[in-house]
């Protein structure tokens, strides 16, 4: 018991980091959810965490409270969940509702659209290294299939501005179908 209560403290704790520090939209938590519970904590390997992200990415609503529900119920089922997801609502909402009362000072701001400005540089280096650090996972198994997989959805949303819900769709059919060729063939494929 005494450690369930340690792992859900450090999921709200670790949650509630992450959400405060992150700026950029929900696929900038991706690259830290995986240092954290990957990297730092060891609660989750690798692949594990690539599905996680997956699922949380499939689903409706924003990644960053969806990628919080996936490692929160991993981790420790429901209250894994109300912890993850309270960690990962409570800055957005503090810091939202601060905005709101100052939007019209903010809105003008010199200083502020600076900030702004410049944190935009950030989040395109920190989505690089997501897709530098998941890209590189899927090259390294040296699978022809994923690495083909990979490329054709990128040609087809940056190229052909196919819509991505399109591509997780068609990549989740792809994976199932997959799957069940391998198994038919017992753990081949």
């Amino acid at each position: 018991m005494k450690e369930k209560s340690h792992v859900l403290k450090k999921l709200f704790l670790s949650t509630l980091y992450l959400s405060t520090f992150t700026f950029g939209g929900g696929y900038v938590i991706v690259t830290l959810l995986k240092n954290r519970f990957v990297d730092e904590l060891h609660w989750i390997d690798e692949n594990e965490m690539l599905d996680l992200v997956a699922i949380a990415q499939s689903s409706p609503g924003a990644i960053a409270v969806n990628g919080a529900i996936v490692v929160g119920y991993k981790l420790a089922g429901i209250p894994g969940i109300l912890c993850s997801i309270l960690g990962a609502i409570i800055p957005p909402f503090l810091i939202l509702t601060a905005v709101s009362f100052f939007y019209e000072a903010f809105k003008e701001n010199f200083i502020i659209q600076a900030m702004l400005s410049g944190m935009k540089s950030g989040v395109g280096a920190v989505i690089a290294s997501v897709v530098y650090d998941m890209g590189s996972g899927i090259v390294k198994k040296r699978d022809g299939v994923l690495i083909g997989v990979m490329g054709a959805a990128f040609v087809a949303n940056y190229f052909f501005k196919v819509n991505v819900i399109f591509i997780i769709l068609v990549t989740a059919v792809l994976g199932a179908v997959r799957t069940i060729i391998r198994e038919k063939k017992g753990g081949r494929a």
